[in-house]
This record gives C-alpha cells, structure tokens and sequence, in this order.
C-alpha cells in the first residue's frame, strides 16, 4: 500500500512542498534514518509540464543539508540535458549533481527476463528474452536512498508511464530499450494504451522482484488533471515502495485523464510545447494519444513550434529519415530484411507506433524542419504560421471550436498528458479494457 496517498481537485506547491517532507520523513523511518549518499530519479525535460523537476529541487534541498545527493535524469535514448536544460528543468540544483544516464557505454548486464515468460506475457507477440541491462551508477554505487519521481499518464509502451519504466526505460541500456519497445510494437500500440498492466509492464514488474530487490528505493507518483480554468494542475500525489503504489496513481489517472468520445473525431488539432518536443521521437506523442479518438479519414494537425529532427539521436534519426512513418506491414517487412532497423529495433518499433497505419492523415506544421523533410517521412507539412493563424491555439481551450471560416475542430493543448478515445476503441479491442 502507498505510504502516502492524496487526492484533490487542485495540490497547491504549498501542499506539494509539505508532502515532500513528509516523503523524506517516511523514507528515514522505514528506508535511512540518515541517508548521505542520495539519489534522485526524475524524468527528463520533455516531461517538464508534469512539475517532476520542481519536485525534484524541493527533495533536494530537503536532503543535500546532511547527505551527498545525485540527480540522473531518466533519459533513456533521449538526448543529454545542457546545462541551460537542467536550469529550466531543476532550478537551482548545482549542474554538477546531475549526471547523464549513457544508455550504449553507462550500462552493466543485471539478468534477463526469460524468453518463455516475455512469451507468455505477451500471447505470443514477442518470443525473445528481455535483457536487464541498466545504469552503472545505479547498480554499482553505494546508495543509502533512492527516490524514484515521475507523472504517472497514459503511455503507448507501459499503459501508464512511470514506476519502474524509470528504471527500465529511462535508465535502461541499448539491448533492453530494444527489445522492450519491439515487444510493446508487436502487441501493437492500441492494445497497451491506457490499461494498467501491458505486457511489458508485468515483464518489468518480474524484472524489479527478481534484480532490484536490495536497492533502498521509493517511488513519488503525481497526478494531473486540468482543472476548470482549464490549466493542468497536480490532483494526486502517491508515495510508497510498491506496486499498489504504481496502480493507486494509474487508477487515478485512468479515471481522470482518459476523454472518450460516442463519435470518432474528424478533426484534432494540438500543440507539442516548444520548450520540450524538439523531435517526432516525443512530439509524436501527439499521434499516439489521440490516434484511437480519430475518425477514418480524419486529420491531425500537431503544431510543433521546436521541431527540429525527428530521432533523439544521429543514426536513429538517420533511420527515420530512411524509412519514415510508412506502417507496419511495410516496416516490418522491412525489419526482417535489414540490419539497421535490427539494431536500433527501438526505433523500428517508433516507426510503427507513429503511422496512421494508412487510417488518417497527419499534418505537422513544425518550427524547424523544411517541408520535404517532414514530406519525407511520409506526414504532411503545414506553415507554422499560417497554421497557428488559422487555428490560434492561443485562443483555444481543450474541446471543440472553430475557425474564422467555421470549420470545427477538437483541441488539445497537451496531448502528453493525457489519452482521446472513442469508447469503442478503447472497449472493444483484444486486450480488453483493465478495469481492476
């Protein structure tokens, strides 16, 4: 059971802050009573809405009196955090404290997940083992606490993000990112979103019981909805070090940030923020939340103001530019035949979670890249100027409006945060809908 466990309709930071003294208190009583090595596991900044940085700072301030405290930023293959970035991202916590997690060259082989139970968890889909490849720091240092922060939200990979994906993904190394987002695609994307226990998820539940049992950890889990002045505001905070934990905020979420619709929706037109989205590796976020609310047909307009390559690093941006969005049949056909998607088969699988599949059409009207660049992986370009002129995302509250030229449209501010659906989509679907 959580440690710790609040809901509200608004958590002030007034709140937020005493909640994470109450964090450190609990951590004293049942992890150290005096920790002096500490870790902190925040996401990265492409999660900067979710208030985890802030956070962060705030559990380090409460520690760093008495104890040495370290900060890794759960990149997983995302790209490093400049010095300027982890400003933004944790304020004042010295740039020295915050390492980069190196997920080809950072990484010890920990164990595996069994081929036979990746096949059992998956029906199937996947028959490989899992290899637990993670962060040499994390499993080699001497830590006296470790705490885990992170927003827990519907995910494509995992059902709902965070809890041990902070491990496994975000500190995980090349071979296990790998395999473990080939094994979500092989599920297919619209089979993880939104429930609370994906196959991948119970591999990395089996994975935490059997190789990370002695590490002294917790977990602190917010939520976020938007309130009625439709700003994103934290409603749940979950603290403790299990797994009830995880499904505390997960049920939470599930209930709050799922919008399902009677009718799919012809039009949805969304922001990916500037300050966080500057790939399709994360701005394509944008598909993968409202990919089961889109009518057949339909379009989606992402306007990506800081859109500026499309992989988070060179050769698997390289491989996108190569092979685009262009559907899984197609992909995987071409995975079976070529060595590049084979060994970044992280990026293979991003390429199938990122097509429409043929069903829709997606329009981005991104900051940086030219329009035969987006053409050529096959989504459309749009002007980001006369785009945001046309929709004036600015002006827009999430839900329905419409243009100067009367065409309506359903607005996303923050498709992150967040999952669209119509009800028979998420229902009527071969993993079923979890409701436990």
């Amino acid at each position: 059971m959580p440690w710790i466990a609040e809901r509200d309709t608004e958590i002030s930071w007034e709140r937020l802050r005493g909640l994470m003294e109450q964090t450190v208190a609990e951590a004293r009583r049942r992890i150290c009573a005096r920790p002096k090595r500490v870790l902190l596991l925040p996401p990265d900044i492409t999660r900067m809405h979710s208030g985890a940085g802030r956070l962060t700072e705030i559990l380090y301030n409460l520690l760093a009196g008495e104890a040495e405290v370290h900060v890794i930023p759960t990149l997983g293959q995302h790209v490093p955090h400049s010095p300027e970035e982890n400003r933004q991202m944790f304020g004042s916590i010295p740039n020295e404290r915050i390492h980069t997690h190196d997920w080809r060259g950072g990484c010890v082989d920990v164990g595996e997940v069994p081929a036979r139970f990746v096949d059992e968890a998956t029906q199937g889909a996947a028959d490989w083992s899992m290899p637990i490849v993670l962060n040499r720091p994390l499993m080699e240092e001497p830590w006296d606490l470790i705490i885990n922060v992170g927003h827990v939200v519907p995910h494509e990979v995992l059902g709902f993000a965070n809890h041990n994906k902070n491990y496994f993904i975000g500190l995980g190394g090349k071979d296990l990112i790998c395999a473990a987002h080939m094994a979500a695609a092989a599920c297919g994307i619209e089979n993880n979103l939104g429930n609370l226990i994906t196959p991948v998820r119970a591999i990395f539940n089996r994975a935490e019981e059997e190789y990370l049992g002695q590490l002294p950890d917790l977990y602190v889990q917010v939520v976020l909805a938007r309130n009625d002045r439709d700003q994103l505001v934290h409603t749940g905070v979950y603290v403790g070090d299990d797994l009830e934990t995880y499904l505390g905020a997960a049920r939470q979420s599930r209930e709050q940030n799922i919008t399902l619709f009677d009718e799919p929706i012809p039009k949805i037109v969304c922001v990916m923020q500037g300050d966080e989205f500057f790939s399709t590796w994360v701005a394509n976020k944008s598909i993968y939340r409202t990919r089961m609310a889109l009518a057949d047909g339909g379009e989606l307009v992402v306007i990506a103001p800081g859109l500026k390559r499309f992989g988070e690093q060179e050769d698997v941006d390289a491989l996108i530019r190569k092979y685009g969005y262009v559907g899984t049949p197609r992909i995987m056909d071409e995975y079976a035949r070529n060595a590049d998607m084979q060994d970044l088969a992280h990026a293979t699988a991003h390429l199938m979670h990122g097509s429409s599949e043929g069903r829709f059409r997606v329009t981005y009207a991104p900051g940086h890249l030219s329009h035969d660049e987006i053409e050529g992986v096959n989504f459309n370009y749009a002007d980001i100027s006369e785009t945001i002129a046309r929709y004036r995302p600015s002006q827009c509250k999430q839900g329905w409006n419409t243009t100067a030229d009367g065409e309506r449209f359903y607005f996303i501010p923050t498709p992150s945060a967040g999952l669209w659906a119509t009800r028979e989509k998420l229902y009527n679907r071969p993993s079923g809908f979890v409701e436990n």
